[in-house]
């Protein structure tokens, strides 16, 4: 590579820095472009990968971690996204040439990598670590396998060990993510075409001709079969184990998640496949239009040759065959060597997402070409050096560069603050695909977690009139509309999603709480029960089905229930809550203490089990321990006037009269229509007033 060099930078003339100035160059701009996204909010997969991620939990043991996909989710289960990367999730618990001068051409080529706008949603979004940590292991494994070679360029003598640590660096790239186990291929089509400089053409031509002078084009020159063999060897060993980790097939995607690749008509799928390759160039010459998501219609499908998009397929192609061409076949060896880097990081990389090996789980993903668009750097700054050796007014050139720059740096500024929040980036998409149903139920969602339900309200219908079977977003808007008691329309829209896909058991659960509303207890306790065989561990199921007993006065059933959800989810307080006040009403004071202490145990600072447990007491007339237990919820939650009112009622109880009449007046302060709270204080004044006669008589 360094021969090529001089030629490059023949014609970048404005572009010469010194090394250290060049990298902090690189780096300052960098920085410019992301930095506003740096203190934002975990948005879109960042809520699921880690703060609802188990194997960031501090009491989940870190060996669970290597049997777990990205999601925390066990890599034998048929849920399983089966995305293995162990090392990206440890981070995220606490748990050639030797001159003062960089080449010109280099500098150009990592200022376009460094502001590439594409590159937002791996930077600013705490999820695209992995593509991070992949990319740096990956360029890691590339520059000890051009290690290897340091003696000798022409490859005749070479370092086992080298080779050797470029395999480990490329699985410890695929550990990160699953596209670092590429760079083993990439270096194998560097080490032949540009290392021993095989000309392909020759060779073919060798072949077809039975040339007894084959052992000298190249193809056996010493020593590249046996590190092909090294690399082959290496990438199998990798891919076995991940297997055997893994348990089981591929994940399964739906036909929302890949449209095309779920096409009944091969053309279908083939014409398609190569739309959306066309679609990720497109995105790598002008990165404006950005989404977080492209499924679920953003792209519909072509299924016509008629369809105009069709020339975007014929462009595509037309570019990269005359490129592989001259990559191949071009007498000039300088420019094949820099052809073939280029197209090697630009196409290798990419192959897992191709839809060639096996079906993805999207249509269009910016993360996926974060490492692809080193090979579009390195092209089109060989590009542009072809260009300024040609060009007569090279000033008009460098300014045109200069404003792809400048750009490209605005781009990602724009883009990087849109990352910052949830609801910045679901709107910055409605613009980009406003027929993508998941873009329109993520802003409703956002809404909904706001409060705002009648925004959300819109935003879901959007998404189920964009896509009839989408049953998440159903599921949600009858939630909302269960909340506004909109029971009729809720019932309707949770049949709906269950009847489309019966094993959705959240669904089922809302169902049943609808119905339960409806006082249709028999179809209610059934859709509970439905939720629970689809989902084993389901506490809230649990939970749900405990009230829906209590309502019916089946006490047992319900202590049960509540009982199978604390075992589920420990700390699920609600449950705990229900199970000591049922136990406290049916006059089980012994065992409603019993529970309640428990509970406290596992969740000591929860103020809704202090004020419980602390009516237990009362009732027991054990007053010192249920005061303590009052006064701390209070002091947790100063605002609750019924603490305030039943330690008023204990108070009372207890002959405190003047502590009493202190916390029945905060109470009703704080709710002057708090029940029983004014009779009760009515009640004390009175016995108050009568005590005062008798004191002074």
């Amino acid at each position: 590579m360094a021969q090529t060099e001089p030629n490059l930078d023949h014609g970048v003339s404005w572009f010469l820095l010194p090394s250290y100035w060049a990298k902090m160059v690189v780096a300052l701009i960098a920085f410019l472009c992301f930095a506003n996204s740096y203190d934002g909010d975990f948005v879109f997969d960042d809520s699921e990968a880690i703060i609802n991620n188990k194997d960031l939990r501090a009491e989940t043991p870190l060996g669970d971690l290597w049997h777990h996909d990205f999601w925390g989710s066990k890599l034998s289960s048929n849920t399983s996204h089966k995305s293995y990367r162990p090392l990206t999730v440890l981070t995220f618990s606490n748990k050639g040439r030797r001159l003062n001068l960089a080449p010109k051409t280099s500098l150009l080529a990592a200022l376009l990598f460094a502001v590439h706008p594409v590159h937002t949603e791996c930077v600013a979004g705490i999820v695209g670590r992995a593509d991070l940590l992949c990319a740096l292991f990956f360029l890691l494994s590339f520059l000890g396998y051009c290690k290897a070679f340091r003696e000798n360029k022409e490859g005749h003598n070479f370092s086992i060990f080298w080779v050797l640590v470029s395999v480990i660096l490329g699985a410890i790239a695929m550990l990160c993510k699953e596209q670092g186990i590429t760079i083993l291929g990439l270096n194998a089509v560097f080490d032949a075409l540009v290392i021993n400089k095989l000309n392909v053409l020759e060779l073919i031509q060798k072949l077809l001709h039975k040339d007894k002078s084959l052992e000298n084009s190249g193809l056996l020159r010493k020593g590249l079969l046996f590190r092909i063999t090294l690399l082959m060897s290496g990438g199998a060993s990798i891919l076995y184990i991940r297997w055997r980790i893994m348990g089981t097939g591929p994940p399964a995607f739906t036909e929302v998640d890949n449209p095309a690749s779920f096409a009944d008509s091969l053309f279908v799928r083939a014409i398609n496949y190569n739309y959306y390759y066309s679609l990720n160039a497109w995105l790598l010459l002008c990165p404006w239009w950005l989404c977080f998501d492209w499924s679920m219609g953003c792209i519909p499908l072509i299924k016509s040759v008629s369809d105009w998009r069709i020339i975007a397929l014929a462009a595509l192609w037309f570019c990269l065959i005359g490129l592989i061409c001259q990559a191949l076949c071009s007498e000039d060896s300088h420019k094949r060597r820099i052809l073939t880097l280029g197209l090697g990081f630009l196409i290798i990389p990419f192959l897992p997402a191709s839809n060639l090996f096996f079906r993805v789980g999207f249509v269009v993903a910016e993360r996926v070409i974060y490492l692809p668009s080193i090979g579009y750097c390195i092209l089109f700054t060989y590009g542009f050096s072809l260009l300024s050796k040609q060009a007569k007014k090279k000033k008009i050139l460098a300014v045109a560069v200069l404003g792809i720059l400048l750009i490209n740096v605005m781009r990602c500024a724009l883009r990087s603050s849109q990352w910052r929040s949830e609801e910045q980036l679901f709107r910055s998409a409605l613009s980009v695909c406003p027929l993508n149903a998941k873009v329109h139920y993520n802003v409703g969602k956002n809404l909904a977690d706001k409060g705002n339900q009648s925004a959300a309200i819109k935003y879901y219908r959007e998404a189920v009139r964009l896509n009839p079977k989408y049953v998440h977003a159903m599921n949600n808007l009858g939630n909302i509309l269960k909340e506004r008691n909109e029971l009729q329309e809720a019932e309707e829209l949770l049949s709906l999603a269950v009847q489309i896909q019966p094993d959705f058991a959240a669904a089922w659960m809302n169902l049943g709480i609808v119905q339960n509303s409806l006082r249709r207890f028999e179809e209610a306790e059934q859709s509970y029960w439905t939720a629970i065989k689809h989902r084993k561990k389901y506490p809230d199921c649990y939970y749900n089905l405990g009230r829906l007993y209590a309502d019916l006065n089946r006490h047992i059933d319900a202590l049960n229930a509540w009982r199978n959800a604390t075992v589920l989810k420990p700390e699920h307080s609600l449950a705990w809550n229900n199970m000591i006040i049922l136990l406290d009403n049916t006059g089980n004071l012994a065992q409603a203490e019993a529970v309640g202490r428990e509970a406290l145990e596992l969740i000591p600072n929860d103020h809704s089990l202090m004020f419980s447990l602390a009516n237990v007491l009362g009732k027991s007339q054990k007053y010192k321990e249920s005061e303590a237990l009052f006064l701390k919820a209070i002091k947790a939650n100063p605002n609750a006037a019924s603490y305030h009112g039943n330690l008023a009622v204990l108070y009372h109880r207890w002959g405190n009269l003047d502590l009493a009449k202190k916390h029945y007046e905060v109470s009703l302060k704080l709710d002057p229509m708090a029940p029983g709270t004014k009779e009760n204080y009515n009640l004390l004044r009175r016995k108050l007033e009568q005590l005062q006669k008798k004191g002074s008589a």
